[in-house]
């Protein structure tokens, strides 16, 4: 248990500390936070929309995704999350949920209430700061994600997608893009790219056949990072050097 928790806040710890600049005494009131660490299932809701927020989750281990749902079932993905992602920051000023937090593999999550994290973003400035330019860098996320279904073609859509996650699994300290674990199926892929899968498929099977990538499950090899990143249109300024 001692061991679940220095890691909690080793690893928000370190989230925070990229996105902005603490000092000794911000580590020290992180520090007085206390966490619960629990392990969830792929395929089970951390966040459910309508919901009232009662604690902040950080995820430690595993992936997950941001999605919504339409009124006739269909599902869109509006982004993938790394260990070491706060998955619900909006909640310390939001009420309720207005989306879904969805595991996509099993995963180890620390939580803390929501009243412990507001009482530490009140006395440390410099907290509060790097949470708002979290916050900010997913609502910068979103946006290319809108562009990137609305407006690249199927293959560049897909491309797009591999490269950022990629991209950011090797600024999490997850391994270099050449060697990238791909952990959703081909249907989440489908819901964060607005396709069918069939098409997901049909997709990454060309990418393969032009010597892009090259599938080794569950890690997909990357073997042509610039060319994808061409393709994919994948300029990675709007992740703003964040994870």
């Amino acid at each position: 248990m001692v061991a679940q928790h220095a890691n909690a806040l080793t690893t928000i710890t370190d989230k925070l500390q990229s996105l902005g600049i603490l000092d000794q005494s911000d580590r020290d009131a992180l520090g007085s936070l206390v966490f619960t660490v629990n392990t969830a299932p792929a395929n089970h809701d951390l966040v459910r929309q309508g919901e009232a927020a009662t604690s902040l989750q950080v995820l430690l281990d595993g992936y997950a995704c941001r999605y919504k749902i339409t009124a006739g079932g269909a599902r869109q993905i509006v982004s993938f999350h790394l260990p070491g992602d706060i998955l619900d920051a909006q909640q310390l000023l939001l009420g309720s949920a207005d989306h879904f937090v969805q595991t996509i593999t099993s995963a180890t999550i620390g939580v803390v209430p929501l009243a412990e994290f507001r009482r530490i973003l009140k006395l440390r400035p410099n907290i509060a700061e790097a949470l708002w330019r979290d916050t900010l860098i997913d609502a910068s996320i979103y946006r290319e994600w809108v562009l990137n279904v609305g407006k690249r073609d199927v293959t560049s859509r897909i491309a797009h997608m591999l490269c950022e996650f990629a991209f950011r699994r090797e600024n999490a300290g997850l391994g270099p893009p050449e060697r990238c674990e791909l952990p959703m199926t081909q249907h989440q892929i489908a819901d964060a790219t607005g396709l069918s899968a069939v098409h997901v498929n049909r997709v990454l099977h060309e990418l393969a056949r032009n010597g892009l990538i090259a599938a080794d499950k569950p890690e997909v090899k990357i073997v042509d990072w610039s060319q994808l990143c061409r393709i994919g249109d994948f300029d990675p300024s709007y992740l703003h050097g964040a994870a």
